[in-house]
C-alpha cells in the first residue's frame, strides 16, 4: 500500500515537472536558445546576488533628500520587480532592472541639494524622463541611434563596460583604497585629486575577496559551469566563518512594511516643477540630462552584453532593422521595457530605473532568456520576506564575480584596428572614460565626440551618420548646460 502510494506520488511529481518544463519551453523558447530551466534559474540567482546591494544602498542615498527611507526601500524592490518582469516576460531577455547607481546620486546631490528642487519635484523629473524615453523608443529614435553607432565603437563600448564592471568589483572587494592628495595636481589647484591605490591586504574583507577571486578563476579555468555562483557562495561562507559578517547584532535594520510606500507613491509634484517660469530652462535641461544618461546607459549595456553573447543575434538584428512600426525584435522590446520601468519607478517613489550592467554576471553563467530575468524578479520580491538572508551576502563575495565578468567582456577590443588612429582615438576614450568617469554614458559621449572630431579632421565628414552628429551635439550641449547652470 505504501509502495503504491509512493509510486503514484512520484508519477504525479514527474508529470507536474514535465508540465512545468513544457510551459517554460513554450513561453521562453529554451531549446531554441540552447538553454534549460536549471541554467536560467542559476543565472537569475547570480544576477540577483550581484544586484542585491541596491536594496540597501538606494534608500540610504535617497533618504538624504528627506524621503521616507522605508518607503524608498519598498519602492526600490517593487520597481526592480516590475522592471525586470517586463524585461523577462515582454522582451524575453536575461537583463535585470533596478534604480541606477549614479542616477540616484544625481537625483539627490545635484537636483535636490545643488539645484534646490524638492524630492517630489525630482520624482516628477524622473517620471517625465521615463515618458520621454518611451516617446523616443516608440518613434524609433533609439533605433536610429543604435544603427548610427560604428562597429568599432560598439566593440569599444563592450570592452569599456567590461573594464567598468571590473573596476566596480575591485572597489567593492576592497582591492583599491583612495587617497585624497593635496591640490595643485589638477587644473592648477582648482580641485583636489582622489587617487586610487592598491590595498596592502591588511583588511580582512580584501583578503576574503582575493580568496573568492582565486576560487572563481580556478573554477572557470576548470570549465565549471556554475563557477561564478559557486565563488559567491564559497566566499559568503568564508565571510561567515571568519566573522567578517557579524550575525550577533542582526543584519538588516529595515522594517519591510508595505504600508510605508504611501509616503512616496504618486508623490510627483509636476505642477510645482513648472510653477516658476524663470526655472523652465533649468527644469528642461535637467530632464534632458537625466534622459540622455539613462538612454545611453541602457543602449551601452544592451549592446555591450547582448550582442557580444548572442542574445541579440543576427536574426534579431535583422528583425530590428526591418521592423516597421512594430516591436518585432528582442532589442526593441528591451528598450521599451527599460523606458516603462523608469516612469513606473517614479510613480512608486524612486529615482531612474535602468538596465543593470551587473546582468552580465548572470549571462556569463548561461542566462539567455527571459526566465533568467523572471527568476531575478521573483528573488527581488522574495527579499521583502527573506531580507536577513540576502543581507548575509557581503560585497566582498560578489566582487570577484564582477571582476571575472569584466575579464570575459574585454575580448571584443581585439576587433578594433589599434594601428588606425581614426578608430583608436575614439575607441580609447570610450574604454578609458567608462571606468575613470564611473559612467557608461560618459565613456560613450567621449567616444562619440572624438569619433566626429577625427572624421572631420581627416576630411571624411560624409562617413559620419547624421544621427551621430545630432547625438554628439546633444552630448556637447549637455556638457555646456552642466557648466553654466
Amino acid at each position: 500500500m505504501f509502495v503504491d502510494c509512493l509510486d503514484e506520488t512520484l508519477a504525479i511529481t514527474r508529470h507536474l515537472t514535465y508540465f512545468w518544463e513544457g510551459i517554460m519551453e513554450n513561453f521562453f523558447k529554451l531549446r531554441e536558445n540552447n538553454t534549460d530551466v536549471k541554467t536560467e534559474m542559476f543565472a537569475g540567482l547570480t544576477t540577483f546576488l550581484t544586484m542585491a546591494y541596491i536594496i540597501f544602498v538606494n534608500p540610504n542615498i535617497l533618504a538624504l533628500t528627506g524621503m521616507d527611507k522605508n518607503a524608498v526601500f519598498i519602492a526600490t524592490i517593487l520597481s526592480a520587480v516590475i522592471g525586470t518582469l517586463i524585461m523577462g516576460l515582454v522582451a524575453n531577455v536575461p537583463f535585470g532592472q533596478a534604480p541606477g547607481m549614479g542616477l540616484n546620486a544625481f537625483f539627490t546631490f545635484t537636483i535636490v541639494f545643488k539645484l534646490g528642487f524638492t524630492w517630489e519635484q525630482a520624482l516628477a523629473m524622473v517620471f517625465m524622463c521615463g515618458l520621454l524615453n518611451i516617446l523616443i523608443t516608440v518613434t524609433k529614435l533609439r533605433k536610429a541611434i543604435i544603427n548610427a553607432i560604428p562597429l568599432s565603437l560598439q566593440y569599444a563600448i563592450s570592452g569599456g563596460i567590461g573594464l567598468f564592471i571590473a573596476y566596480i568589483g575591485l572597489i567593492n572587494g576592497g582591492f583599491l583604497t583612495f587617497l585624497v592628495e593635496a591640490p595643485n595636481m589638477i587644473a592648477e589647484g582648482l580641485y583636489s585629486a582622489t587617487v586610487p591605490s592598491v590595498t596592502d591586504f591588511a583588511n580582512k574583507g580584501a583578503l576574503l575577496a582575493l580568496f573568492g577571486l582565486i576560487v572563481t578563476v580556478v573554477l572557470l579555468l576548470r570549465k565549471v559551469k556554475a563557477a561564478i555562483l559557486i565563488g559567491i557562495i564559497v566566499t559568503t561562507v568564508a565571510s561567515l566563518l571568519t566573522g567578517h559578517v557579524d550575525l550577533s547584532g542582526g543584519i538588516i535594520n529595515t522594517n519591510a512594511n508595505l504600508g510605508a510606500l504611501g509616503n512616496t507613491f504618486m508623490k510627483m509634484d509636476i505642477a510645482g516643477l513648472f510653477a516658476d517660469p524663470g526655472k523652465f530652462l533649468l527644469v528642461f535641461s535637467t530632464i534632458f540630462a537625466f534622459s540622455l544618461t539613462d538612454m545611453f546607459d541602457t543602449i551601452g549595456t544592451l549592446l555591450g552584453t547582448g550582442r557580444k553573447t548572442g542574445i541579440f543575434d543576427e536574426e534579431d538584428n535583422r528583425k530590428f532593422q526591418e521592423s516597421a512600426g512594430k516591436f518585432n525584435s528582442k532589442l526593441e522590446k528591451a528598450l521599451f521595457a527599460d523606458a516603462i520601468a523608469t516612469s513606473a519607478g517614479a510613480v512608486l517613489g524612486t529615482s531612474n530605473v535602468t538596465t543593470y550592467v551587473e546582468s552580465a554576471s548572470g549571462i556569463s553563467v548561461g542566462g539567455k532568456t527571459g526566465l533568467t530575468a523572471v527568476t531575478t524578479a521573483v528573488l527581488f520580491l522574495a527579499s521583502l520576506i527573506f531580507l536577513p538572508i540576502i543581507g548575509v551576502v557581503p560585497a566582498v563575495a560578489t566582487a570577484p564575480a564582477l571582476i571575472v565578468v569584466g575579464v570575459l567582456m574585454i575580448d571584443g577590443i581585439k576587433n578594433i584596428d589599434w594601428t588606425d588612429l581614426e578608430l583608436a582615438v575614439p575607441a580609447f576614450f570610450t574604454l578609458a572614460m567608462m571606468p575613470l568617469g564611473y559612467s557608461i554614458t560618459t565613456g560613450i559621449s567621449w567616444g562619440f565626440i572624438f569619433y566626429v572630431i577625427t572624421k572631420i579632421t581627416k576630411g571624411k565628414w560624409k562617413e559620419v551618420h547624421p544621427v551621430m552628429y545630432v547625438v554628439t551635439g546633444l552630448f556637447i550641449l549637455s556638457i555646456v548646460l552642466q557648466a553654466i547652470v
